[in-house]
């Protein structure tokens, strides 16, 4: 460490926590741009989707009629992740 520099602050991860995260199907309605959905579950209500981290690096490609599994955080349900593609 070079004198005078100061000692990094911890890294602050802002994950959902898996516990918390609330998995449901839905059917992709439409596609919009930048890799956002809207998704309708199966109580037919609509949410914006957006791909995860994984999907993205693995080139996983999402078209309208897909059904795919989704997470959401308890606090704002109308987001979602899109975690895996059913078919």
């Amino acid at each position: 460490m070079r004198t005078g520099a100061l000692p990094r602050a911890p890294v602050l991860q802002l994950s959902m926590d898996s516990k918390k995260a609330i998995e449901l199907e839905g059917k992709i309605i439409s596609v919009l741009a930048g890799t956002m959905f809207r998704v309708q579950l199966a109580n037919d209500h609509l949410v914006l989707a957006h791909i995860s981290g994984k999907m993205r690096k693995r080139f996983i490609r999402l078209t309208t009629g897909d059904r795919v599994k989704l997470q959401m955080s308890p606090y704002d349900v109308d987001k979602a992740r899109i975690v895996y593609r059913l078919g």
